[in-house]
């Protein structure tokens, strides 16, 4: 069994895991009521309400388990990337923690953690591509197997959940934008027209900026239309660009299964859009809501294949990075 430690970003959570990819336990202390008066995170408070939580949700997880400490096997951590005030809580943590119980520690990569998530709950067969989405992240990667993954598309300014974010506060509307939006959504009309870029360097790769402009410029001209239909609008407009562009990149690569993670792969839109790539050959995979969101479950499913190698850090050189490449 894995006990495993994710406080990459605003979420403080642990959870434990055995090597056959069940889950025992999986506790989240969320921080959104209290970044939500601010817009936004606000780094120094994020680490320090980490600081506050990690002791007594480490023990819910356990208990949670029905397990004890020296009943853990290892111990895993989000060590990169992510705030790193946030991962410095997670990661001092877990070294003392493994350190005093005498257990291995093993570092695991935050963008891994989302993308093998999905292996919570379904059989994946490598290869497969990926499409991490998130408030901080917007890549999509080919897996060719366990710690195998070969970049094919990223963000080259905001990420998805950084737009809707952004959108959310041009409406007046709070932070975390994208349940907002999507909620919004359902009440609204599919009608404005927003355009999706195409970079030079790379065709694949994505770009935020411009809609999120776009959708201002729509707002500022149009002092009177219905938020609804603007959110419903702008919503599609990225579901369907991130979509369609993981489908021609899965074509490109003559690979059929396709996964969606991190906490954007919620949005309805997305889900409705990529389940009709089926008639496609294309086979498109979702988690299930909890663990779209920062959780620690996927850290401590991320860590199995690390652990059945014996691939462990030193408790004393392990550090937190808050920008590493997968």
């Amino acid at each position: 069994m894995i006990l495993a430690i994710e406080t990459s970003c605003d979420d403080t959570s642990a959870a434990v895991v055995n090597t056959d990819y069940q889950v025992l336990s999986n506790v989240v202390s969320s921080q959104e009521k209290t970044h939500s008066q601010y817009g936004g995170i606000v780094p120094e408070l994020a680490s320090r309400m980490h600081y506050e939580a990690i002791d007594t949700i480490t023990h819910r997880a356990l208990e949670q388990a029905q397990v004890k400490l020296d009943d853990i096997d290892a111990v895993a951590v989000t060590s990169c990337p992510g705030l790193v005030g946030s991962l410095l809580v997670g990661v001092n943590f877990a070294k003392g923690l493994a350190w005093s119980a005498g257990k291995p520690l093993i570092a695991v990569h935050h963008i891994e953690g989302h993308l093998l998530a999905p292996l919570i709950e379904h059989r994946l067969n490598f290869p497969f591509l990926s499409c991490v989405i998130s408030g901080g992240h917007t890549s999509i990667y080919r897996a060719n197997g366990f710690g195998d993954y070969q970049q094919l598309s990223r963000t080259i300014d905001d990420a998805a959940g950084e737009a809707f974010d952004k959108v959310s506060k041009m409406m007046g509307f709070s932070y975390p934008g994208g349940p907002v939006i999507d909620k919004l959504a359902q009440q609204g009309e599919v009608g404005i027209k927003f355009t999706t870029p195409r970079i030079k360097n790379n065709p694949m790769d994505f770009s935020f900026s411009g809609i999120k402009t776009a959708v201002l410029t729509y707002l500022r001209n149009h002092p009177d239309v219905n938020f609804a239909d603007v959110a419903a609008s702008f919503q599609e407009t990225v579901a369907k660009y991130i979509v369609y562009r993981a489908a021609e990149l899965c074509r490109q690569n003559g690979v059929s299964l396709l996964a969606f993670s991190g906490g954007v792969s919620a949005n309805s839109a997305l889900r409705r859009i990529a389940s009709q790539l089926q008639t496609q050959g294309i086979t498109t995979c979702f988690s299930s809501l909890p663990y779209c969101t920062d959780n620690a479950a996927m850290i401590g499913i991320a860590a199995i294949y690390r652990y059945k190698k014996a691939d462990f850090a030193q408790h004393l050189n392990i550090n937190a990075s808050a920008s590493t490449a997968l």
